[in-house]
């Protein structure tokens, strides 16, 4: 019999059909990807794979490309370089996107809206390839072959398509990445509309360069001082020429990070402090039994208390971890670290709760029902001075109901619902500095395997050992793990759902030693 996941409302097993996760459809996971990929490549021709070629020239050596005749081919290289998994298959879903393969999505497991999202934080293909590819998209025959008979003495005597000739100009150094003369002076004199997407790439690589040059360590600004940017103030500072809106995300996406005096006449956004003599302490409480029989035993919650110790030591927080706790013994423990001598010392403060739940309130092992702003609300500055202006984060991992979210087909003109339950937000105190990540939305239940541990602390722990070395921020990591979890679990759903009041940005220093 397969390992089973459990629903964290009551213990109830969810049925194999779905979402049973026995060892060997585990272990055929890798198989089943690769023949994901090779529905891929039965769907491309050889058009496609040449322009998959081109794209990928920096992320695969022009020796092995050459080599490469189909598309399957080139997968080989990436799964070999690790620049495409099972887990991340993002960069594959960026080249089909970018070559009008869109349908093929569906096999990576994402959509249209959702590259174009994720594409400003996650690209992989340089902008200078995409200026390429898409200027060869808009040279005709008849511009391509003004454009070979002006630059005759350097090319070769053979049929060139426009892409192939873009190529060759890269390939006799005549354009780079940093030197687009050639092209520019081409388009001039046989396409000048094509020299509008060349200043376009301009202007965006020149915020590149800025952006790339981001201190993160940047002093904290006064509060109330922090500058805010749109859409149409980046659009304003580039000047007339339109940009993308997925630029314009990025590029607001990098003000909120801070720039280290590359722009004097922008703010740097404020970073929490993160240099004090320990991170701060770190409280798992970790309910596995139940004195009530309505509440079964939370089997694989260990699995996930490790985790969080592991992870959260590394991150170099003190873990205290508290298992099977009644009512009586979290009063004592949130009173203990509400005075806790070592907040004036330490950066943050983390506080986990893996337990059963219900409509913003979690379970103690004696069946009480606690809800979780009165939790929260011994951290305020009032109550605990030792954390005033720090970050203080809570990851719950329990249900916030007994509805199962089912996968559903989504249409752009959908009418949303009214909410069936109180906000998230009504969880967190009315003051700054804190952040509350649930497992998933309110009035659903949430997911954990047997032995393997939940969804969404084994997302979390993934993610943050991931991408803090990556230097991405609390709010980023979050986001993954949000886009990983509502991945999981064929017609059954799960959505973690976070809410804060932060007013920084958060990052934790990168642990010399791997995890």
């Amino acid at each position: 019999m397969g390992d089973i996941l459990i629903s964290e409302k009551s213990g109830m097993a969810a049925a194999s059909q779905g979402l049973s996760m026995s060892s060997s459809s585990h272990d055929n996971g890798r198989e089943n990807f690769r023949e994901r990929l090779l529905d891929i490549d039965y769907n491309l021709g050889d058009l496609e794979v040449e322009q998959l070629k081109f794209l990928c020239q920096d992320l695969i050596s022009r020796k092995n490309l050459e080599k490469c005749s189909s598309a399957s081919d080139i997968f080989e290289h990436l799964l070999a370089g690790k620049l495409l998994s099972e887990e991340d298959p993002f960069l594959l879903a960026e080249l089909l996107y970018i070559i009008k393969q869109n349908s093929l999505l569906k096999y990576l497991h994402y959509t249209k809206e959702q590259v174009e999202n994720l594409l400003p934080t996650k690209r992989k293909v340089s902008l200078f390839r995409n200026l390429l590819y898409e200027m060869s998209e808009n040279i005709d025959s008849d511009i391509l072959k003004s454009m070979i008979f002006l630059q005759k003495e350097s090319m070769p005597k053979m049929q060139m398509t426009s892409l192939s000739f873009l190529g060759h100009l890269e390939k006799q150094a005549q354009i780079g990445e940093d030197d687009v003369k050639v092209l520019e002076d081409l388009c001039a004199k046989v396409a000048p509309s094509l020299g509008r997407k060349i200043e376009k790439y301009k202007k965006e690589k020149a915020f590149q360069v800025v952006t790339s040059r981001v201190d993160k360590e940047t002093e904290s600004l006064p509060q109330g001082k922090e500058e805010v940017f749109s859409c149409s103030d980046v659009q304003q500072f580039l000047g007339a020429l339109p940009v993308s809106s997925l630029f314009c995300n990025s590029v607001i996406s990098k003000f909120r990070e801070g720039f280290s005096g590359v722009l004097p006449s922008l703010k740097k956004s404020p970073v929490y402090k993160m240099d004090r003599k320990c991170r701060g302490q770190c409280v798992i409480i970790n309910n596995h039994s139940f004195t009530v029989t309505s509440l079964s035993e939370r089997r694989g919650t260990q699995k996930d208390a490790e985790c969080l110790t592991h992870v959260f030591k590394w991150l170099g927080f003190n873990v205290n971890i508290y298992n099977d706790v009644t009512k009586e013994n979290l009063e004592e423990v949130l009173i203990k670290f509400q005075s806790h001598p070592d907040h004036a010392d330490g950066d943050c403060f983390v506080f986990c709760v893996l337990t059963h739940g219900k409509f913003g309130a979690v379970y103690s092992s004696d069946g009480v029902l606690i809800p979780i702003r009165e939790i929260m609300s011994h951290f305020t500055a009032l109550q605990c001075p030792g954390l005033a202006d720090k970050p203080k984060l809570f990851f719950i991992q329990a249900c916030q109901g007994e509805e199962i979210q089912l996968s559903v087909s989504i249409e752009a003109d959908a009418i949303n619902p009214e909410p069936t339950h109180p906000p998230l937000q009504n969880s967190v105190p009315n003051e700054a500095d804190f952040l509350l990540g649930l497992a998933t939305v309110p009035g659903y239940v949430s997911f954990r395997h047997t032995t393997e541990g939940s969804w969404y602390i084994q997302s979390l722990y993934n993610h943050l050992k991931d991408l803090v070395p990556r230097h991405e921020d609390i709010l980023s990591i979050l986001t993954a793990v949000n886009d990983d979890v509502s991945r999981r679990g064929g017609t059954r759903k799960q959505m973690p759902q976070p809410a804060f009041t932060l007013r920084k940005i958060l990052i934790f220093p990168v642990p010399q030693e791997e995890l």
